[in-house]
Order: C-alpha cells, then sequence, then structure tokens
C-alpha cells in the first residue's frame, strides 16, 4: 500500500525539490479532476514555463506537496508513486 508520506518522503530524498518542468508536467496529467477555477486551476499547475524562473525551491516543493496530497485525495497516489519512483535522477531539481 502506497502511503502518502511515504510519497512525500520519495519526492524529497536526495535533496530533490520537483520533478523538472517536462516529467512534472506529465505528472500533473495523471492528476484526476483537475478543472478550471476562475483564471486558474485546481489544483494549481505545475511552477513551469515562465513560473519555473520566478519559484523558489521552497514554493516548488510546496507546489509538488500539493500535487501528491491531492493525487492522495483522488485516489491516484499509486500511480503517481510509481511514476516519480521511475524519474531517473536527471529529472529531478534538486536543492544545491
Amino acid at each position: 500500500m502506497t502511503t502518502l508520506e511515504a510519497t512525500l518522503a520519495l519526492a524529497q530524498q536526495d535533496k530533490r525539490v520537483c520533478p523538472m518542468p517536462q516529467a512534472w508536467q506529465r505528472l500533473y496529467k495523471l492528476l484526476p479532476n483537475t478543472h478550471r477555477v476562475g483564471n486558474g486551476w485546481e489544483p494549481p499547475l505545475p511552477l513551469i514555463l515562465g513560473a519555473w524562473d520566478f519559484s523558489t525551491d521552497h514554493d516548488k516543493r510546496l507546489r509538488l506537496q500539493e500535487h501528491l496530497r491531492w493525487a492522495d485525495a483522488h485516489q491516484a497516489l499509486p500511480a503517481v508513486h510509481q511514476f516519480l519512483s521511475a524519474l531517473p535522477p536527471d529529472q529531478w531539481h534538486c536543492a544545491d
């Protein structure tokens, strides 16, 4: 059984912050029931494209955690955990 705690730990091991932008977009597509809310999305979009350069590592880590909690609440955590487990090291953005 995949737990939220195990997935959060996986996402933070080895100074990981978040997946690199293309991988993060693929992860976002695994989240069910995403939908527009006003001018934005629920859950909020990954901090990629223009947001990447203007977001801190802390912001990126918090946004990824939000996505992982969404996956847990919508029964998608096993698929998301498997995706993150298979992500090669060069597809992770890590803190210095």
